[in-house]
């Protein structure tokens, strides 16, 4: 399948999902949800997202310098931004991970350190996010809601699915690329310094995302808070599977199945998926502003 292809099939996805899933629900109430939010609580949940950013990016300083790569933190700021704004506008959700990759290789000199950092960094918050995930199901409500199981078991199926497709792609790299890989992996993630800084940071980052969801619940006034939010971890998860562009449709359908699942609004489920949507998108516009703004060429070089 050529790139043309896919990209194409990752909007199609998104389209069809989302004109099915609002075939499905009340779409008028959908409107009428997001009509009713209230703006009061967008500078504060745009502030958190700022922070997400900032986090992010000293995360993945961190883990550069661990594999002996210096990166500024502004830098890392911008391109991190960089990097976002193309996740959300482009399908697929990592190619502005391979091109800020990309930007710090040709700038450090060191092509191999620089694309494993990013790896390595994502794998970090990926991790973070399934164990929120897992613990959010386990400690969400003393009586989970009718169809919690079912959900638990399609959480499990998609993070066995993602872990088996990285374990097949690296057991296809020559013996010493695993080994080099491995190495990196040990002293960024794993390593004595590293796996505490590592763990606490990804969580604080994932657990801002359900923050930034919770509070666009609050914004639309969607009922039963208590009862969707343990289950959120879930939605921000499904939208790891690289088939459409930046998780449209598949978020608002996993959201609208929760909701279903919970005995709460699929509308309602759909209509805060859908303001999730937009305002991460807004909060990578920053992202859109460094693209337009003449590039401050930097020379990070190998620490230590």
């Amino acid at each position: 399948m050529t790139h043309r292809t896919a990209t194409a099939l990752r909007i199609v996805v998104s389209f069809a999902l989302l004109g099915l899933l609002l075939t499905q629900v009340d779409a008028t109430a959908v409107a009428a949800r997001l009509v009713a939010l209230d703006t009061r609580w967008l500078l504060p949940i745009l502030g958190l997202t700022v922070l997400q950013v900032i986090a992010s990016a000293w995360r993945w300083r961190f883990t550069a310098a661990r594999l002996g790569l210096a990166l500024p933190l502004a830098t890392a700021i911008r391109e991190y931004y960089l990097a976002t704004f193309a996740n959300q506008v482009l399908p697929g959700g990592v190619l502005g991970d391979v091109s800020r990759a990309g930007r710090h290789a040709v700038a450090s000199g060191e092509p191999g350190p620089a694309a494993r950092a990013v790896v390595l960094e994502r794998a970090s918050g990926q991790v973070a996010a399934a164990i929120i995930a897992v613990a959010a199901l386990a400690l969400g409500a003393p009586a989970p809601p009718a169809g919690t199981a079912g959900i638990a078991l399609m959480a499990g199926g998609l993070i066995a699915v993602l872990a088996a497709a990285a374990i097949v792609r690296v057991r296809r790299q020559p013996a010493g690329m695993l080994a080099t890989f491995w190495r990196d992996t040990r002293r960024a993630l794993l390593g004595r310094g590293a796996w505490l800084a590592q763990l606490t940071t990804s969580l604080a980052i994932a657990a801002s995302y359900v923050g930034v969801y919770a509070l666009a619940g609050i914004a639309l006034d969607t009922p039963g808070l208590t009862t969707w939010l343990p289950l959120v971890p879930l939605v921000l998860l499904a939208m790891l599977v690289p088939v459409s562009i930046a998780g449209w449709g598949v978020r608002e359908s996993v959201a609208a199945a929760i909701w279903i699942a919970a005995g709460l609004s699929p509308a309602d489920g759909t209509a805060l998926a859908i303001a999730y949507g937009a305002i991460i998108l807004v909060s990578s516009l920053p992202g859109l502003v460094f693209a337009l703004a003449p590039d401050q060429p930097h020379r990070p070089r190998r620490s230590g």
